[in-house]
């Protein structure tokens, strides 16, 4: 492949919110057939730049040429027009239509005053074939799989002629085997000469992927490099400004008395399908017990029983010998149960609300932050302003500004600060790490293991081997709805865990 084609230059890129700069002159130089990794921590402009790119945001200042033609890119019609697609993190697809409708949406072929989703159907079965992106054209999206999804977005993006395709954090939520066939579908694109741009903090992904990689640090342009040239530890150490380890410091603990004992768990989905199938776990004071599984055994309606937003039809939570069963969330949560949820942005939360809303939502009512029922300003913002110094979430002084205004990464951070300073007995951590790079994970598990340390109980449900492995004392993993096997973390492979994981007995 020849990739000395230059097809997407952007030269001194400057994007400014009020007296924010969120882009401050940054280039970016994409080859045909490459893919190209923009690495960067939370909040450091990545998706604003390609938010830039694709049509979302007018730049304040700076230029971007196309095949070495000069563009003005004002909306995400005219990107599609110039053969630039992207996807998406959060999808944006309707749930009850089928994958071709979602496919064709706002470009359905007619046949005379007819939508003639034949035609349609037949080219999405072309490109799938072409690409190697297995769907069932005629599936409804409510019932496919995310990886299945996110194949459904790209063949969107595809079937509406893209050349170049950004990617933004395409594996946040693919289990390790789905992120194996994505590795392969971005092979596929540009081996028929397509380029991808790849928003990511996942070194390992970049090592494995991309040609080359900038990186941007706090919305400024440091380098672009070759990847095959440097380490995980070099990208890491550009990117966040200082060297960085991803071993956890832990020392050894004894496990204390029992806090959460669930007995015999079962529980149906929203079809009425059993998906808890009598569930057994225990979860110890200063320990991290990890939940291990591939997404879709059990997981979220586990967690949702235990948080008080889904109800069990049979079997037990007691929660300090107290049985809590199918309780509501604010009477679990005063019985000392606090979690970080799977979906900050649905379960976490407000996004109309400010970051200093956000950070006292379940204590508003109470002193210091109440009194006599009215709100103390004051006091909520002076707590925001230490949570934002301590979490390090960015950008500084963002109290007042709405929770749904900030990077992935830093609203995770403002649960992770809500919630790890709510001090309660028993704290849920569901994909604590989700989305955020390298520098904030290493700070979230050593908040995790310092809770621990004070003799909380936790329960680590991600989808991440390596940080199950890396933070849990003991490690059980969930199968079809049940406990299907438990290690010790000192001993655990991931191997075995693989194994146990796709129903296998780790003899």
């Amino acid at each position: 492949m020849d990739v000395s084609t230059v097809v997407i230059e952007m030269k001194d890129i400057v994007k400014k919110f009020g007296n924010f700069t969120a882009n401050d002159h940054i280039n970016l130089t994409v080859h045909k057939g490459e893919v190209h990794a923009i690495l960067g921590e939370n909040g450091a402009g990545k998706s604003t730049l390609m938010n830039v790119l694709y049509g979302m945001y007018r730049p304040t200042s700076g230029q971007i040429f196309i095949n070495g033609k000069e563009v003005s890119i004002d909306n995400p019609e005219k990107a599609i027009e110039l053969g630039i697609g992207m996807v998406h993190q959060h999808f944006m697809l309707v749930q009850p239509f089928t994958v071709t409708e979602n496919i064709v949406l706002g470009a359905e072929p007619r046949k005379g005053l007819t939508v003639d989703l034949k035609t349609a159907r037949q080219r999405i079965v072309e490109l799938s074939e072409k690409y190697g992106l297995m769907v069932d054209p005629d599936a409804k999206v409510e019932d496919i799989s995310v990886g299945m999804q996110q194949r459904v977005e790209i063949l969107k993006v595809l079937y509406r002629g893209a050349d170049l395709l950004i990617f933004d954090e395409p594996t946040a939520s693919l289990t390790p085997q789905e992120i194996n066939e994505l590795m392969d579908i971005i092979h596929n694109l540009t081996a028929a000469g397509k380029s991808i741009i790849l928003i990511t903090h996942k070194l390992k992904e970049i090592k494995e992927s991309s040609d080359n990689c900038t990186i941007i640090r706090r919305g400024k342009y440091i380098d672009t490099v070759r990847v095959a040239d440097v380490s995980e530890d070099d990208l890491a150490a550009m990117m966040v400004g200082r060297q960085v380890t991803n071993k956890v410091d832990k020392k050894e603990m004894e496990p204390g008395r029992v806090v959460v004992e669930v007995k015999d768990l079962h529980a149906k989905d929203y079809r009425g399908v059993e998906v808890l199938k009598g569930l057994n776990l225990e979860v110890h004071a200063g320990e991290i017990l990890g939940l291990a599984g591939i997404d879709g055994n059990g997981q979220s309606q586990l967690v949702e029983i235990l948080t008080g937003l889904g109800k069990a039809t049979s079997g037990q939570v007691l929660m300090n010998g107290k049985d809590v069963t199918n309780e509501t969330p604010k009477m679990l949560f005063d019985e000392g149960i606090s979690s970080i949820p799977e979906d900050r942005q649905k379960h976490g939360l407000v996004l109309d609300f400010s970051v200093a809303e956000n950070l006292v939502l379940q204590n508003f009512a109470v002193a210091p932050y109440a009194k006599n029922g009215i709100l103390q300003k004051k006091v909520i913002r002076d707590h925001a302003t230490d949570m934002i110094r301590d979490f390090d979430i960015r950008p500084v002084g963002c109290e007042e500004r709405l929770a749904g205004q900030l990077s992935g990464g830093n609203q995770q951070k403002v649960i992770i600060a809500r919630e790890v300073t709510n001090d309660k007995d028993f704290l849920i951590a569901f994909n604590p790490t989700r989305g955020l790079d390298v520098g904030a994970i290493e700070f979230v598990h050593k908040y995790l293991v310092a809770q621990r340390n004070k003799g909380r109980a936790i329960l680590l449900v991600s989808f991440e081997l390596d940080e199950i492995m890396n933070l849990s004392d003991r490690i059980d993993v969930i199968f079809d709805g049940q406990i299907d096997g438990e290690m010790m973390g000192a001993e655990a492979d991931e191997y075995k865990l693989g194994l146990m994981m796709a129903g296998g007995k780790a003899e």
